[in-house]
C-alpha cells in the first residue's frame, strides 16, 4: 500500500501556474534552507515546495517512516495531481528524496513522464565506500557550522540565542530526521539502485562540504547515467543559502538545456 501524505500538508506554492513544476525539497534544517531555490526557480517555474510531514511541528502519519516512503507518497501525489515532467531540486535529504523518487518512478509504468529532471544538492542517502557521512547526530551546533559551512562563523547558530520555541522545533526535527532518514542518514541498497535513473540528472556540491565531501558527489553522480557533476566554490552543504549566484550559474543551464 503507498503511504499517504497528511491532510494539512503544507505546500508553499510560487510562480507562474501553467509554466514547467518544480518540486522542492528541503533537507534536515527545514523548508527555511530551500527559500533561495523557490524564489529563484519561481522566476520561470510553477514551484511546489512542501515541509515534509513532521518537520517545523508537522503532523507526520505513522506510514511516513522512511525517505522511501515518503518519495513513494510523493510521486503518488505528483501522478494524482496530473503532473507532468517535473523537476525535482533536493537539498541534503531532499536530494535523496528525489533521487529515490526517481528510482521509484522508473521501475513503475503508472509514474511514467511524471518526473522530467533531477537535481540532487549535497545529497546524502548514498553509502560511499571511503567517504562516509557526517555523524550529524554527534555534532554540537559549532560542529555542525565547521562541517556544513565554507564560512563556519556565517553558519554558526549559538543555542543559547534560541527561543524555548525554536529549540523545541529544533528537536522535533532532529527526532523526525531520525524517524525518516535515521541516524546514518543512508541506505545501502541506493547507491546500486541508482543505475534505473532514467532522466536528466545533476550533482551539484560545494567545494567545502564536509556533511559529504564533493567526493562523495561524484561517486554518486558516477552511479546515475549520464548524470553531470558540478561543484561550487565557496561553498558548504547549502551552497544556495552560501553562494547563490555560482549556484545559479550551475542550475540554471541545466535546467534551460532539459
Amino acid at each position: 500500500m503507498i503511504p499517504t501524505l497528511p491532510t494539512d500538508l503544507q505546500v508553499t506554492e510560487a510562480g507562474v501556474p501553467g509554466s514547467r513544476t518544480a518540486l522542492v525539497l528541503h533537507g534536515g534544517g527545514g523548508p527555511r534552507t530551500v527559500a533561495p531555490l523557490v524564489e529563484h526557480l519561481a522566476t520561470t517555474h510553477h514551484v511546489l515546495a512542501p515541509t515534509h510531514p513532521g518537520w517545523d511541528g508537522t503532523s507526520r502519519p505513522a506510514d511516513i517512516d522512511s525517505v522511501a516512503a515518503l518519495a513513494a507518497a510523493y510521486l503518488e501525489r505528483l501522478l494524482v495531481d496530473g503532473e507532468r515532467d517535473v523537476v525535482l531540486i533536493g537539498s541534503s535529504i531532499g536530494g535523496w528524496i528525489a533521487l529515490e523518487m526517481a528510482v521509484q518512478a522508473a521501475a513503475d509504468d503508472r509514474y511514467a513522464g511524471v518526473v522530467g529532471a533531477v537535481v540532487d544538492v549535497d545529497g546524502v542517502g548514498a553509502v560511499v565506500e571511503g567517504e562516509p557521512i557526517a555523524d550529524f547526530f554527534a555534532l554540537d551546533a559549532r560542529g555542525l557550522a565547521e562541517v556544513a559551512w565554507h564560512d563556519p562563523d556565517r553558519g554558526f547558530v549559538d543555542p543559547t540565542a534560541l527561543t524555548d520555541q525554536q529549540r523545541a522545533v529544533q528537536q522535533s526535527n532532529g527526532a523526525t530526521m531520525i524517524a525518516v532518514a535515521g541516524r546514518t542518514m543512508s541506505d545501502p541498497t541506493l547507491m546500486e539502485r541508482l543505475a534505473s535513473v532514467a532522466v536528466p540528472t545533476l550533482i551539484v556540491f560545494g567545494e567545502s562540504d564536509r556533511v559529504v565531501t564533493p567526493a562523495y558527489g561524484r561517486r554518486v553522480a558516477a552511479a546515475v547515467p549520464g548524470a553531470t557533476f558540478a561543484e561550487v566554490p565557496e561553498a558548504g552543504h547549502l551552497p544556495h543559502l552560501e553562494n547563490p549566484d555560482a549556484t545559479w550559474r550551475v542550475l540554471d543551464p541545466f535546467l534551460r538545456e532539459h
